[in-house]
């Protein structure tokens, strides 16, 4: 299908420590269990996208090489005032060209979904969200978690080669 990686992870990029569990999920324990475990090829911002590169249509270059696109939802993404252009770019492609599946992880509980762009609330309705709860951190390394299982579901088949 031309496609270089099975999902495109967007989350939200902030200096603050409330990120810090954040950026631990997206660099260590996301690839560790998708990647390393379950054989996937992720595409995450800081990492696959490189320093000089056009960000802009890197982003948008690697979006269109995967199959899946990844959003982490949590306050701070849904409270942004301007969301990050991976963002619109992401629910641009999946809703208008409607050629990428979105995953949506709940990171933390959110509770209404009023403050969510309409669209991330279309696809809310249409699909729901694969929660990430407490409960799932104490064995977070274990592919076979309910939350890892469930993320799995909506990823790619994996291709069996031979």
């Amino acid at each position: 299908d031309g496609k270089i990686y099975d999902a495109y992870v967007i989350y939200p990029r902030s200096y603050t420590n409330e990120a810090n569990f954040v950026e631990y999920f997206v660099y260590q324990l996301m690839p560790d269990i998708l990647e390393n475990k379950c054989g996937y090829k992720l595409c995450i911002y800081g990492r696959d996208i490189y320093p000089g590169e056009d960000t802009a249509s890197a982003i948008e270059k690697r979006m269109q090489k995967s199959r899946r696109l990844i959003i982490l939802l949590t306050h701070q993404l849904i409270n942004c005032k301007e969301p990050a252009y991976d963002q619109h770019i992401a629910l641009y492609n999946a809703l208008i060209q409607n050629d990428a599946k979105v995953i949506l992880l709940e990171m933390e509980t959110i509770g209404t979904y009023e403050k969510l762009q309409e669209s991330l609330r279309f696809i809310i309705k249409q699909q729901g969200t694969v929660k990430w709860k407490e409960q799932h951190t104490v064995h977070p390394q274990s592919s076979n978690s309910k939350f890892w299982k469930q993320v799995r579901y909506h990823m790619p088949m994996m291709l069996k080669s031979s």
